[in-house]
């Protein structure tokens, strides 16, 4: 087994959010000076960033996740992750028929910059990302799994968008496997609230939108990863966040 450090939950410069300094190549630079080595791509409803970010990653030896924060229409965050690229990117097709199609406005909500794999601006995302889609949450959960993703709560510690503050509760449908926690103090707290979380997997993560945001330390995972290949441990983070 290898203990790997992992920042699970980080947005580029195509979330609205996202510092433009958020870009595939500054993403992977700053988890190489953090010491990471396993790192998701989580970008508001849209996985466009991801194919950049593979490139980038493969270029500095990071093991990539291409992901999504997808809101869903209760306005849950929730984090999608994938084994390969292909997937996300279908992922990527299906979220466009739910989204919510309202122009953005860069000078209000920020830039929503499409990268290519020199980590060039390619184009801009015309629509605002951050809405929430008309895919529950049971149906996301269901759609990451019939993809072969993982799907889960994000930041269920934290009062914007998460699951516990929209609902008041951690639902017991759909069964999630894992859940995310902003802070890493907070995971005693939550599972005395809600029992229900005790025996999943969680993760800590950062929600990165800025460089400085990215994690320091990383959330420590251990990997059986013979015969090591970046798609081995790709998978074998899914079954473990699968509780497989």
């Amino acid at each position: 087994m290898t203990d790997y450090r992992c920042d699970l939950h980080i947005h580029s410069c195509l979330s609205p959010c996202g510092d433009d300094e958020m870009t595939p190549a500054n993403i992977v630079g700053m988890a190489v000076v953090n010491g990471l080595q396993i790192v998701a791509l989580t970008d508001h409803n849209s996985a466009k960033n991801c194919p950049a970010f593979f490139a980038q990653a493969k270029a500095y030896g990071i093991v990539p996740i291409p992901g999504m924060e997808l809101t869903t229409g209760e306005d849950i965050h929730v984090v999608c992750l994938f084994r390969t690229l292909e997937d996300a990117m279908e992922f990527d097709r299906i979220v466009e028929g739910h989204r919510m199609l309202i122009p953005n406005e860069p000078e209000t909500f920020g830039h929503q910059y499409i990268m290519d794999e020199n980590d060039e601006i390619a184009g801009e995302e015309e629509c605002l990302l951050i809405n929430a889609t008309d895919l529950f949450l049971e149906d996301a959960y269901e759609l990451v799994k019939s993809l072969g993703g993982v799907c889960y709560p994000a930041h269920i510690d934290r009062m914007s968008n998460g699951v516990i503050a929209m609902l008041g509760t951690f639902p017991e449908e759909p069964k999630f496997t894992a859940y995310e926690l902003n802070g890493a103090d907070s995971e005693a707290e939550y599972c005395e609230r809600f029992p229900i979380i005790q025996n999943l997997v969680h993760t800590v993560s950062s929600d990165a939108h800025y460089l400085w945001d990215i994690s320091e330390e990383g959330f420590v995972i251990s990997i059986d990863d013979e015969p090591y290949s970046s798609a081995l441990v790709r998978n074998k983070l899914i079954d473990y966040l699968s509780g497989k």
